[in-house]
């Protein structure tokens, strides 16, 4: 009889943990929580204090029993689940179903995965704390509560598979009000004066020195007057100042600021960031990846000091302690950095190494001194004006932490680097102009959010916690109410005029300006939605409602309020809103925009939300005859499309003319334009318009796409048809029974035997189920009536199928950031 269990919700983290104690220890996984909300019902008792009623999924069934089977053979069961929330009610539910005792079960809690902080966290183990499960049951029961009741109003007035959630719609709200910022933006021009400046040296010499009129100025007419007084000036230096001045660093990591810094540095998405950090966690690299605090422990800044003053010398170390400012910080005690800060790398995957690097960067650096710098400004007059030049100077005396670690920002304009060292000035001193050059520039709309300025703003909103960024912004995406994008930028013309050599010349340049990457664009369906819940539920997606729900968790994890008595004054709130907005009828869908009368028909045209994003309409429900669809194309929006653009989708799909004896269609579909021939599909690329498409050009896409096909399929078995060498995206791989198995590089595929095939199929299976072919969407039926059961059970296939593309094992482990 074993006498220690040890239950984590990860395989990793319990693989990791299992390397530490000793035999009397078996360390096992829950993968994730074992029960849940049931999927198909509400499951909240209203009339009882809201209290949740949990099931075990059937997935999870086996490992319950394994779990319960083990319980009886230990002495001791330890619940080593991680220390936030979420940890703290996976221990609760592990303790209720296993039937656990006191005597018999202890709780654990540990920042970092290595041997010394789980050892002593046997040492010193403590009761489940009841209220931070309460907090996790009071957020999971409220969230339940509003997409519940919210997903099913906008199938019945926009369309079907829609869903509401609280953090979700507030985050989709926020872009769509950016959107709208730039949209009504006025660009207004300036322009934006530079000098060059010769500076006699001590050798003789001259040196060019850079400098600014100190403001930019309206108009050209300004500016033209100004380079005139220019031409018969005299440049005086009124004013030399001197000042030393510092940089200080930036705190280790919160997990809004690893998301921000490894978006700005290494290009990851929020979700990717916590995956790799998940890893890194779980591998005894890092402390616990879900934290605000800034703090860091009394062994992580002595450990950082050392290895400071060893690397690059005592003057380097300036051990600090960093306060947390954000309210309502819960998740954990300490920031995010490495378990060994002597380890300036480790082993792993090159994602896993770079995001390291960046922790162990950013760790070392907050512990380091000031860098030292001194800047100098010189002022510039005109002897004929009163406007002034400005050149400024600065240059690194000390770099301090700047040798190691600069932090990124997500503005161009918040930057803010050294410049160069200015020469020796006097004032009173003389200066020669080589050139003056006037730019005109114009103001910028505000930025579009990017993943990480997004859970920047969320962050001050006080809106949502560590845990809940990153699956807030993955949500809004797979829901399509947001797409991340890049878009191309337009050539404008601008206006130059440079005096040199006495000589004023008023030129026209072009540059490409509004180019955008990786940014966060609303979609139709997101407008529709949000401008929707924004007028009927105003509460919902006020800013300040959603920070005060975050705070009241809070104060329920901290015992001093009882999450039912916040349920009930939310519910009898919310609950008659829902119930005006179901019975509420229009004559339109939400949404929908009446463009005019087709002109043959006699038919109305709209443009109004599918059930595959926007579209327009000849008709209505009310003709005789069926409303006839078209879908819009990429770029279109039911807000900005035209009526002559909308007949003009009419036109589609367009017959180009017969290849082979079939047709050729050109149309445009969910995914955007493709031409169908002989029962297959073929998209049209970004540079061909559906509209105009040559049979000539969509007899070459047909042939081409014939070509990838052959070259995809690289070897068959007549022994074992269901099985076959493939080429894919990312390289050759075995096709067998629905399931994708990866080649190593040294394998030469052509050569490959049947048996070395199953071979390669059997040594993977051992490691575990393959990723299937990914299924396709479900999409709930259209009913008249819409009822709660129904309601959760669409929205949970809606989950299961998006959770499927990201988790590798039927029983694996779903990350925070893979949750609803």
């Amino acid at each position: 009889m074993q006498k220690n269990l040890v239950i984590v919700e990860s395989p990793s983290k319990a693989k990791t943990i299992g390397k530490f104690l000793g035999k009397d220890y078996k360390v096992l996984s829950s993968y994730g929580h074992i029960r849940d909300l049931k999927k198909k019902e509400f499951s909240i008792d209203i009339e009882h204090d809201f209290q949740p009623e949990y099931v075990i999924p059937q997935d999870k069934k086996d490992i319950v029993k394994q779990l319960k089977d083990e319980t009886q053979k230990a002495d001791t069961v330890w619940l080593a689940s991680d220390e936030d929330r979420e940890g703290e009610a996976i221990a609760w539910h592990l303790y209720e179903v296993l039937k656990l005792k006191p005597e018999n079960s202890k709780r654990i809690v540990f920042h970092e995965i290595t041997k010394s902080a789980i050892l002593k966290a046997i040492e010193h183990p403590r009761n489940i704390d009841i209220n931070l499960v309460n907090a996790q049951q009071a957020r999971r029961i409220l969230d339940r509560i509003v997409g519940f009741e919210l997903s099913p109003i906008l199938w019945r007035k926009i369309r079907p598979s829609l869903s509401a959630g609280r953090v979700q719609s507030v985050a989709v709200r926020l872009i769509v009000e950016r959107e709208r910022e730039i949209e009504n933006f006025k660009s207004t021009p300036s322009y934006r004066v530079s000098a060059i400046f010769l500076v006699p040296s001590d050798d003789k010499k001259t040196i060019e020195m850079k400098a600014e009129l100190a403001h930019k100025l309206k108009t050209k007419e300004e500016t033209v007057k100004l380079l005139n007084n220019c031409l018969s000036t005299t440049y005086t230096i009124t004013n030399v100042s001197n000042r030393p001045t510092k940089k200080s660093p930036a705190p280790p990591f919160t997990t809004s600021t690893l998301q921000q810094e490894a978006a700005r540095k290494l290009g990851f998405s929020v979700s990717f960031t916590m995956i790799i950090a998940q890893h890194l966690y779980e591998g005894g690299f890092i402390t616990y990846m879900r934290t605000d605090s800034v703090n860091l422990s009394s062994l992580a800044t002595t450990d950082s000091k050392q290895t400071i003053t060893t690397m690059m010398g005592e003057e380097y170390s300036q051990p600090r302690h960093y306060n947390t400012n954000t309210k309502g910080a819960q998740e954990a005690h300490e920031a995010i950095r490495p378990t060994n800060m002597e380890n300036t790398s480790i082993e792993g995957s090159p994602q896993e190494m770079k995001l390291y690097d960046l922790i162990w960067k950013r760790t070392i650096a907050s512990q380091m001194a000031d860098a030292k710098l001194e800047k100098t400004t010189a002022t510039i007059s005109l002897s004929n004006s009163n406007e002034n030049f400005i050149a400024t100077g600065e240059v690194i005396k000390f770099d301090g932490f700047l040798r190691i670690y600069r932090e990124s920002y997500d503005d161009e304009s918040d930057k803010n680097e050294e410049e160069n060292l200015l020469p020796p000035l006097t004032e009173g001193q003389i200066l020669k102009n080589k050139e003056i050059v006037a730019s005109q520039r114009f103001t910028q709309h505000p930025a579009r959010y990017t993943e990480a300025s997004l859970v920047r703003k969320l962050e001050e909103l006080g809106i949502g916690r560590p845990s809940t960024y990153a699956p807030t912004i993955t949500t809004i995406q797979h829901r399509e109410y947001v797409e991340k994008d890049s878009k191309e930028g337009i050539e404008r013309a601008f206006n130059v005029l440079t005096l040199k050599n006495d000589e004023i010349k008023d030129e026209m340049h072009t540059e490409l300006t509004g180019a955008e990457k990786s940014k966060l664009f609303p979609t139709d369906t997101g407008i529709v939605v949000n401008d929707y819940l924004t007028e009927t539920f105003p509460d919902i997606l006020n800013y300040n409602f959603t920070a005060d729900v975050e705070k009241n968790f809070d104060e329920i994890a901290e015992g001093e309020k009882e999450w039912p008595v916040i349920m009930k004054d939310f519910y009898t709130k919310f609950h008659p809103s829902v119930e005006k907005a179901l019975s509420a009828k229009s004559e339109h869908k939400v949404g929908e925009r009446l463009l005019g009368t087709d002109p043959v028909s006699g038919k109305q045209i709209s443009a109004k939300i599918g059930r595959f994003g926007p579209i327009v309409q000849k008709g209505s429900v009310n003709d005789e005859e069926k409303p006839t669809f078209a879908q819009m194309k990429k770029g279109q929006s039911i807000n900005t499309i035209t009526f002559d653009e909308a007949l003009e989708l009419f036109k589609l799909p367009r017959t180009i003319g017969e290849y082979e004896g079939k047709a050729v269609v050109a149309n445009v579909g969910r995914f955007g334009p493709y031409i169908r021939h002989d029962g297959k599909f073929v998209s049209i690329p970004k540079d061909k318009d559906p509209m105009y498409i040559t049979l000539d050009d969509a007899e070459q896409l047909i042939l081409e796409k014939r070509d990838k096909e052959i070259k995809s399929h690289i070897k068959k078995f007549e022994e074992e048809p269901e099985l076959e060498v493939k080429r894919g995206r990312y390289g050759p791989y075995i096709a067998y029974k629905d399931s994708n198995y990866k080649l190593a590089k040294s394998v030469i595929p052509e050569e490959l035997t049947l048996n070395e095939c199953l071979s390669i199929i059997k040594e993977q299976d051992a490691k575990g189920p393959k990723k299937t072919k990914r299924s396709k969407k479900i999409e709930p039926k259209k009913t008249s009536k819409t009822t709660k059961a129904k309601a959760t059970k669409t929205a949970k296939v809606s989950k299961t199928v998006k959770a499927s593309k990201v988790s590798k094992s039927p029983k694996a482990k779903k990350t925070k950031e893979e949750k609803e």
